[in-house]
């Protein structure tokens, strides 16, 4: 088979030949340089990948995909939008919720939180309480039985147990003749739940919609109504739709907010963070181009006279540039795929290897009583990979220019001079 003599000489260049040993190992070492680079790129984007999945889908979870409220005050006529929304093909159920802050007393402990009122049988059309709670202790939220669902954290800032009972006292008092008076009432704990969530957990206790009501004063009304999404990516377009539809059917001045909006800073840094270090990472990668630079640079220093031969033999300097250029390129070409694939197996499987390396050293790298995800994600994207190979290939074919360029220059006499 025909190989042009440009990529066999390339080809020689990056093997071990009697004195070239030297030569080799630091092509080696510029190659193993990219190939570390480029696994790191790749293992850290799909662990940051992990986590944002992660935090998403516990945050999707409790919260709504898309929340239909009045612009001011409470939504009445509530039933009416849920009824609309429930309509639309890509919702998959809808559920109306009071929300207020209270501050929540039990015996000398004291914190506030967020009372979220709600209709259990329709709650499970929006979220996974129940997964979170229990069908048991869901289903002892009972009109008038002014029971209480707490977060993990919560309940440990207050030191409630269930069965016992705590306060909850409404910021809006009573008012009477003598003054105000705050509107207060005894709520039974019967269930407890932890969403993987800081400001769920330490900051939110559930109760049955009617209850909320009387607390709260409210009639026939809600805060808002939360709906569900078959496909969460889709809220956005799909809150346009809803927003559209409702107006068109009430006079009432109404507001659809998506999760997108609600949690827009969270994820937001996300992907900073996640842009952040694909730059450093990246840079590893720039960092192991200059040594490739390095290592070419010192090839050609010691094949000069080999050079100032193949000049004198009829080889152009364009032919002496390519052959350095192919053999810069093809160490780099080598770094990438090893390093694709390596990358490519770990970020696959971190669990089983965290895992083994737990076991091995006894100790949990996430410990789950500081971190709310005790676990190490990852989640593998593809374009994330495509994209990480581009940009190294680019770092990594720009590399071999100069060195290319400097033996292309390389003059024979002068090379020659001394052999």
């Amino acid at each position: 088979m025909f190989t042009p003599i440009e990529a066999f000489l390339g080809w020689r260049y990056t093997r071990a030949r009697r004195r070239s040993h030297f030569v080799s190992f630091i092509s080696a070492i510029a190659m193993l340089g990219v190939a570390l680079g480029m696994a790191a790129l790749i293992t850290i984007l799909s662990i940051m990948n992990g986590f944002e999945s992660e935090l998403r889908d516990r945050i999707l979870g409790m919260a709504a995909h898309v929340v239909i409220t009045a612009d001011n005050g409470p939504l009445k006529h509530w039933r009416k939008f849920a009824d609309s929304a429930d309509l639309h093909s890509g919702v998959v159920g809808s559920a109306p919720y009071i929300r207020r802050e209270a501050m929540l007393t039990h015996s000398e402990n004291a914190h506030g939180a967020v009372i979220r009122g709600i209709e259990p049988i329709s709650e499970l059309n929006v979220s996974v309480i129940a997964n979170k709670v229990g069908m048991e202790d869901l289903s002892s939220l009972q009109s008038g039985s002014f029971s209480v669902i707490l977060g993990r954290g919560l309940a440990e800032l207050l030191q409630a147990r269930l069965g016992e009972s705590i306060t909850i006292i409404s910021p809006e008092p009573v008012r009477t003749p003598v003054g105000a008076i705050p509107r207060l009432r005894r709520f039974k704990v019967v269930g407890i739940f932890e969403a993987g969530v800081h400001e769920y957990d330490t900051s939110m206790a559930l109760v049955h919609i009617e209850d909320a009501a009387k607390l709260f004063r409210y009639r026939d009304e809600v805060t808002g109504v939360r709906i569900k999404i078959s496909e969460p990516f889709d809220a956005p377009r799909i809150g346009i739709e809803l927003d559209n539809r409702l107006s068109a059917i009430t006079k009432t001045a109404i507001k659809v907010v998506d999760w997108t909006e609600t949690n827009v800073n969270l994820f937001r840094a996300l992907k900073t963070e996640k842009i952040v270090m694909f730059v450093i990472l990246a840079l590893t990668i720039a960092v192991a181009a200059f040594n490739l630079i390095a290592t070419l640079v010192m090839v050609v220093s010691e094949k000069s006279s080999e050079i100032a031969i193949l000049q004198t033999l009829g080889m152009t300097k364009k032919s002496i540039l390519v052959v350095f250029f192919f053999h810069g390129g093809l160490i780099g070409v080598v770094g990438i795929a090893v390093g694709t694939v390596i990358g490519v197996l770990l970020a696959i499987n971190v669990d089983a290897i965290i895992d083994s390396i737990e076991q091995v050293l006894r100790f949990k790298i996430l410990s789950p009583d500081i971190y709310y995800i005790s676990e190490i994600p990852s989640e593998l994207k593809p374009r994330d990979v495509v994209v990480s190979v581009l940009v190294a290939a680019v770092l990594c074919l720009l590399a071999p220019l100069y060195p290319a360029l400097l033996a292309s220059r390389t003059a024979p006499a002068r090379a020659l001079r001394y052999d």
